[in-house]
């Protein structure tokens, strides 16, 4: 018997996951206005292999949703829209170097690493800023956000956070780590 692929979900939780999404995304009209659930749900089913990804951002507590089109590419964008930063992704380091370079006390994982397994990307300041555009995200918590070389170059790392009716983004020692921060993804399928 073939061993079964690890990234591929068996038929039930294709449809668990549909039926969650769909449930979310007739919900949550206003982070997509003018795209209708049949053809999102066709371009989910052609992409198979993105279906992993977004049950993983599931799992972890990103409570994904659909968040735009890409009329050139006839992607669906999703991101992560769960009011706080995903539990399941939190008390991490910005990315490798930053975890390598503690000395102790070293969290389990990195935000890029665990984005790059889970096959999504850390939303940039502008994806961070546009999410914020369809509520109000991270207001207890903090995500952190793709940095700029010329910022992590020197062991910077970029956060952001939604206080006070406004978006903040800050800097980090990639190395730093707290129970309230994770990161937020996007997938395109």
């Amino acid at each position: 018997m073939a061993k079964k692929n690890k990234k591929e979900l068996s038929g039930k939780q294709r449809e668990e996951l549909f039926s969650l999404l769909k449930n979310r995304f007739e919900k949550n009209k206003n982070r997509h206005k003018g795209l209708e659930w049949t053809n999102v749900q066709a371009r989910l089913e052609l992409g198979a292999a993105k279906l992993w990804s977004l049950a993983e951002m599931e799992r972890t507590g990103g409570e994904p949703d659909v968040v735009g089109y890409d009329k050139k590419t006839g992607e669906y964008i999703f991101y992560d829209c769960a009011a706080e930063s995903p539990l399941g992704r939190r008390s991490v380091c910005y990315d490798r170097e930053g975890l390598d370079s503690r000395k102790e006390f070293k969290p389990e994982n990195t935000a890029m690493d665990m984005a790059a397994g889970m096959g999504i990307e850390i939303l940039s300041e502008e994806e961070y800023r546009a999410l914020q555009q369809l509520g109000n995200f991270d207001t207890k918590t903090s995500s952190w956000i793709k940095t700029p070389p010329s910022i992590r170059k020197p062991g910077g790392a970029l956060f952001a956070d939604f206080r006070y009716g406004h978006v903040f983004v800050y800097h980090n020692g990639a190395s730093s780590y707290y129970a309230a921060r994770g990161f937020r993804g996007s997938l395109r399928i």
